[in-house]
């Protein structure tokens, strides 16, 4: 690699669950002296069956919120740092960490911030292993009181502060606001933390380490053994990301996008392996026709019909409106000449049935609403499904020769993508038969 670069490395909770991690942590980092901002999350999973500390955190903090004890489970949160310090003969000490934790659990700092130190401690930890300057999260990660992420307030802080640090660890999943409250990304949030702190030091990369060797084409719970996508653009990583292919938390990919900064997802276990690329646009070389399948269940399907619907000009704003007095979001609206659908997640839906239904009753005078709540979303992605001739024709025959009833098809504006409906029954068939039609 370029000794020139610039490079911001996020390591994921396996990556680091225990002191054999660290190591191997530290060999990747000194192996590139690019490497020189890193973002740790908190310790995950050591072997099957294993806590992570984040849940061990949110126990302890419930456990205190009850009135109860707690003893045991701050045993377990101290003994996992313990271990790690022992183990690489660390010379930081966290007893006063742990003291100030206690204190703040005890006066109801709330879980935002008992979620936050386990990324907070693993930090202080990976910067006196690594020998770099720590810098906390909450000084530079800012959020509004209500909770909203405020992203140009933080690209200013974070921008200042490591222009000051040569080489820096800045724990993921947190920030505060001007109050100094706490406050968290959703879960996976440390791979947002890696990418503002890539836009911050305007990386050549942002590496994303993990526990495996970057995104595959199909969910391997379902496909035995898919192949992996060693490249894809930001655009295919968002509707991938969105439908389901959970390697990356999908807000990530905003502050790299922006800035054109690439994302490298790859494996901390085996870092030879070249992992998968994710830029603005793939040299012909790393082109294929399909980049990935992915998809989600339990949806519902909201089918409105009336008669010369498409005729009334404010339909579908008067459509939009009913969701929109509910606070509901919907993933797909596909439509027909007198009827037009509203897919949205089922739980969702369920919730606001009755609310929802009679916006609808109200703002259009539909002559039937009808609601099929088995439905399930499968989408393939790739540049193939617009450019390549013959990948609708095995697209849909797959489908059929495996029997599967399609209930809805959408077709991707961006012409990337293709999304079905199917029964939550048929969802893995669908998805085998794709993989083996369009992939095999």
């Amino acid at each position: 690699m370029n000794a020139e670069q610039v490079i911001a490395a996020k390591f994921g909770g396996s990556s680091l669950a225990d002191a054999k991690q660290f190591r191997k942590v530290k060999e990747i980092v000194e192996s590139d002296p690019g490497r020189r901002y890193v973002v740790p999350s908190a310790p995950g999973k050591r072997f099957e069956g294993d806590e992570k500390v984040t849940d061990l955190l949110y126990e302890y903090y419930a456990q205190l919120s009850r009135g109860e004890d707690g003893a045991d489970t701050q045993k377990k949160i101290r003994a996992r740092y313990q271990e790690i310090i022992d183990e690489l003969g660390l010379s930081v000490s966290l007893e006063k960490e742990f003291e100030r934790i206690e204190y703040a659990f005890s006066k109801g700092a709330g879980e935002a911030y008992a979620a936050s130190r386990g990324e907070y401690l693993c930090g202080l930890l990976l910067a006196d292993y690594l020998g770099y300057e720590f810098v906390d999260a909450a000084e530079v990660v800012r959020f509004g009181q209500d909770g909203h992420f405020e992203d140009e307030r933080t690209n200013f802080f974070l921008k200042g502060r490591l222009a000051r640090a040569q080489r820096a660890v800045v724990p993921g999943f947190y920030g505060a606001d001007d109050a100094g409250e706490i406050h968290t990304f959703t879960r996976g949030g440390s791979d947002v933390t890696g990418a503002l702190v890539a836009r911050a030091v305007q990386a050549d990369r942002y590496e994303n380490w993990t526990d495996v060797s970057g995104f595959l084409l199909a969910d391997p719970a379902i496909v035995k053994d898919p192949k992996k996508i060693d490249a894809m653009t930001f655009a295919e990583l968002r509707e991938l990301s969105y439908r389901g292919a959970a390697v990356l938390h999908e807000d990530a990919v905003y502050p790299a996008r922006r800035e054109g900064i690439p994302i490298h997802i790859r494996n901390t276990n085996h870092p030879d392996e070249t992992g998968t690329l994710i830029c603005r646009k793939l040299e012909p070389e790393q082109e294929v026709s399909i980049t990935g399948i992915a998809g989600r269940k339990s949806f519902a399907a909201i089918s409105i019909a009336k008669n010369r619907m498409n005729a009334q000009i404010d339909f579908c704003h008067r459509l939009l409106e009913a969701f929109d007095e509910n606070h509901i979001t919907f993933e797909h609206m596909p439509s027909g000449i007198d009827t037009i659908s509203v897919i949205l997640p089922l739980e969702e839906y369920r919730e606001k049935q009755e609310a929802i239904t009679a916006s609808l009753q109200r703002l259009l005078h539909p002559d039937k609403i009808s609601v099929d709540e088995d439905m399930a979303l499968v989408t393939v992605v790739g540049k193939g499904m617009r450019s390549e001739s013959g990948i609708a024709a095995r697209f849909f025959g797959s489908l059929g020769e495996a029997k599967v009833n399609i209930k809805m098809i959408d077709m991707g504006s961006n012409e990337i993508n293709c999304t079905i409906g199917v029964s939550n029954g048929d969802f893995e068939t669908a998805i085998r038969a794709l993989y083996q039609a369009l992939v095999l």
